[in-house]
This record gives C-alpha cells, structure tokens and sequence, in this order.
C-alpha cells in the first residue's frame, strides 16, 4: 500500500518546481500586503447566488416527471437485508447495572 507523501516531501516538492518555474524563464510579482484579489469597482458577490457577470441567477425550468421519480426513490421502502451467516453467534450478558459480566454463544 502506498502511503500519502509527509509535509516535508510536500515542501520539497513545491519548492522543486518554484526553481524549475524560475529557471525556465519565469517571474513572479510580489503583491503588497493586504492588497485584495476582489475588483474596487464591483463588491463582492456570493457565487452561488449570482452569475459569473454578478447579474442575478436565472429561474429554474420545473421538469415535474424528474422530480416526481426522485420523490418515488426517496419513501420507496427497501427490503431489510438478512445476514447470510448461518450459525451461532455471540451475545453479551449484561448485569443489572448495564454492565457486560461474560458473553453466551446464541443459535
């Protein structure tokens, strides 16, 4: 199984590819601290709420069937699944506090 790469190896990595960026020809702007990456002339819009011009979403085209089969799925009432083990299995036998003393084998 592999494991996931360490924060070190993360590290390396980012840094491996910042020279590879930089010796290739690369440049990276410095940017102020604090300046925002939103646009001064236009506040900020929530992005499922508006488009991606921030003119107001358009309505919904209501497809009755659709919606219809989805609420059918959603109460269907499915068949409880039986366990396929055929045998004895172990059951805890409890005391009158709610504390498990031993447990018992049970066909």
């Amino acid at each position: 199984m592999k494991r996931p790469p360490t924060k070190k190896e993360i590290r390396q990595d980012l840094e491996r590819q910042v020279e590879n960026f930089l010796r290739e020809g690369g440049r990276i702007n410095p940017v102020e601290q604090g300046t925002s990456g939103l646009e001064g002339n236009r506040p900020w819009s929530h992005p499922f709420q508006a488009g991606p011009d921030g003119e107001p979403k358009q309505e919904r085209t209501p497809v009755p069937e659709v919606v219809a089969a989805i609420e059918a799925r959603k109460h269907k009432k499915h068949p409880p699944v039986r366990s396929k083990r055929r045998g004895p299995r172990k059951q805890w036998i409890y005391d009158d506090f709610g504390e498990p003393v031993r447990w018992v084998w049970k066909d």
